[in-house]
């Protein structure tokens, strides 16, 4: 599945949904669902910086395709994770660098979030970026 794909489809599953009630809903259910991070990667140098909530991201190349993992302690921040790792793993470090993520803005996420959410979610992407652009480097 592309980043567009990916991102398309969350944009569908967030259409199900009336209000922004259900909508958060839908995010805390994201979180249950993703992977925990195991427990040797939740390493102060994972975490990252400028998140309300502890999160701890994870990158990997697994031959040319970059790979995430995170984990949070708070619930509805493990499913914003989770959702830009569903976009963002299994690309290249080119296309994780360069992605448009068009899928914040159409499902309302900045509208929606409290400030400090919609700061730390920046922050999580800001990293994924950069671990495309650190491998871009290792190639």
């Amino acid at each position: 599945m592309t980043i567009n794909e990916a991102q398309d489809e969350l944009i569908e599953d967030f259409e199900l949904f009336d209000d922004w009630d259900s909508k958060y809903e839908y995010i805390i259910d994201l979180g249950k669902q993703f992977p925990a991070l195991q427990e040797e990667f939740k390493t102060e140098e994972n975490i990252i910086k400028g998140c309300q909530s502890r999160v701890w991201l994870n990158a990997s190349m697994d031959g040319e395709l970059l790979k995430f993992e995170a984990d949070s302690d708070a619930i509805i921040t493990r499913g914003l994770i989770g959702m830009l790792v569903k976009v963002l793993s299994g690309h290249t470090p080119e296309e994780v660098a360069s992605a448009d993520l068009y899928f914040l803005e159409k499902v309302g996420l900045h509208q929606h979030l409290a400030q400090t959410r919609s700061n730390g979610l920046a922050s999580m992407l800001k990293q994924m970026r950069a671990y495309g652009i650190a491998y871009q480097a290792v190639k």
